[in-house]
């Protein structure tokens, strides 16, 4: 995974800090998209069965020149398909799809509360790692109530909690949780969907490091210990994107972005309320 930096997660698999996610690019672009990123450097890519972009991530996977076992893949479980034998043929349909024959990290996608069936999917998950074919397990969106829940009835912490996170939107208590119970935290959509761009904040900070806006949040983050999935479809912003790891931001730096937080920040859906 080159010389860019990894987070331990506690299953004692490591995951790089900085990946490629691939919401909302379209199928028929994909595989150009994430071999742009590959090439670029990038080692973990992000899917969802829902994106309906599997395959095109499977496409570039198979052309690239870099070994299997470089490459960091992760894709989740939809809410349609939380209970537990529906979970297992997800997973195996996602991996078809992948042309895969394992997948580094399978998550839950949201906990879809309202269906009250995230547990027997975690169950399922649990009997995936303990085959191989899920090398890591984890979730994506849970709140602090969903991941005491699944971790009381399993007795298994989830390696990972994909959330929505950017300097608008802290999740500090989450992120407090997951601290004590040695689970990752993920962001994505790491730059607020854009619209932290323009922030005269970032753009301060971004002018006194020579650095464009987008570059400065993700440093951001991987200065924060967070994992990062930013996404685009233009080349130069691809490569711009990783191009993070020769410069750190300066303690004044940090408290500038930590005070950007906003108790309003959330961009996305609320995982109390979400249920697709």
């Amino acid at each position: 995974m080159g010389l860019q930096p990894t987070i331990k997660l506690n299953d004692t698999r490591v995951i790089p800090q900085l990946g490629f996610g691939v919401w909302q690019v379209p199928s028929d672009i994909t595989a150009t998209v994430v071999s742009e990123a590959i090439a670029a450097g990038y080692r973990s890519i992000d899917t969802a069965a829902v994106y309906e972009n599997e395959a095109g991530v499977g496409a570039a996977i198979q052309k690239n020149s870099v070994p299997r076992d470089q490459l960091f893949i992760t894709t989740k479980l939809w809410n349609s398909r939380h209970g537990y034998d529906d979970a297992l043929r997800s997973f195996d349909k996602s991996l078809s799809r992948l042309g895969l024959d394992y997948i580094d990290l399978f998550l839950i996608h949201w906990p879809a509360p309202q269906r009250d069936l995230y547990a027997g999917a975690w169950r399922a998950l649990v009997e995936l790692q303990r085959q191989g074919r899920a090398k890591s397990i984890g979730v994506s969106n849970f709140n602090i109530p969903h991941l005491q829940r699944i971790i009381d009835t399993s007795g298994v912490v989830p390696a990972l909690n994909q959330v929505e996170l950017h300097p608008r939107f802290q999740q500090r208590a989450l992120r407090q949780f997951h601290a004590q119970h040695g689970i990752a935290t993920e962001a994505w959509s790491p730059l607020g969907q854009g619209q932290l761009l323009e922030d005269a904040t970032v753009r301060a900070i971004a002018k006194k490091h020579a650095r464009t806006p987008a570059q400065i949040i993700l440093r951001w983050h991987l200065d924060s210990g967070l994992i990062a999935i930013p996404k685009s479809v233009t080349p130069v912003r691809i490569r711009e994107n990783f191009a993070v790891f020769d410069f750190q931001l300066n303690a004044d730096d940090m408290r500038e972005l930590a005070a950007l937080d906003r108790s309003d920040g959330r961009i996305g859906p609320d995982p109390e309320t979400a249920d697709f």
